[in-house]
């Protein structure tokens, strides 16, 4: 199965922080599913990581090199057909990194992986 994995849910996994849940963490180590973690995300660490909102242990390009592809997780581009669904998005969400995940997802028809109880007020399956 092909899984959005959330910005929070890939750092708990790293940090094997006691907020995630079971199921997310049953799902990443399933090597069956093909777990995806879109550049919305990493556009959304290092703009934390400037604004001093997020600290991690290493540089970005560590991180992405250790916890990204020395797991085989697959980087998900943002493509043309993600942005242009954003014009037509309820606005039940603010978050920008969010929406557009929100659309990638809707756009690969892919579930989101993800604690957030805001995404179940879209047409997406979010499971946590």
């Amino acid at each position: 199965m092909r899984l959005i994995f959330d910005t929070h849910t890939l750092l708990w996994i790293v940090t094997n922080d006691s907020k995630l849940s079971k199921k997310a963490k049953s799902l990443f180590l399933n090597s069956k599913n093909e777990i995806l973690f879109s550049f919305a995300s990493i556009w959304e660490m290092a703009i934390k990581i400037n604004l001093g909102r997020l600290s991690i242990d290493q540089s970005l390009k560590e991180f992405i090199k250790h916890h990204i592809k020395g797991n085989d997780i697959k980087l998900l581009s943002i493509e043309l057909n993600h942005i242009l669904l954003l014009e037509n998005l309820p606005q039940h969400h603010r978050d920008p990194f969010d929406r557009l995940l929100i659309c990638q997802a809707i756009a690969e028809n892919i579930p989101i992986i993800s604690s957030d109880k805001d995404l179940d007020l879209y047409t997406i399956k979010r499971i946590w």
